[in-house]
């Protein structure tokens, strides 16, 4: 796992190095021990929260 310090208004950028497609991850605020994301990305890319994600592929597809 990769670790990164971020402050409020920072992102962190991913690139797709077959597509070029961009993934832009960046922390909109910080509230106690909340931190608010926002997320950028290709609109084929599925984003799940850690907790709600299907466990196999064909929930994935069902959806």
């Amino acid at each position: 796992m990769l670790v990164l310090t971020r402050y409020k208004n920072e992102g962190i950028v991913f690139v797709d190095s077959l597509t070029g497609d961009r993934t832009v991850i960046t922390v909109n605020d910080l509230r106690g021990d909340k931190v608010r994301i926002g997320i950028d990305a290709p609109q084929h890319i599925q984003i799940w929260r850690s907790e709600i994600e299907p466990q196999d592929q064909s929930d994935r597809r069902s959806k």
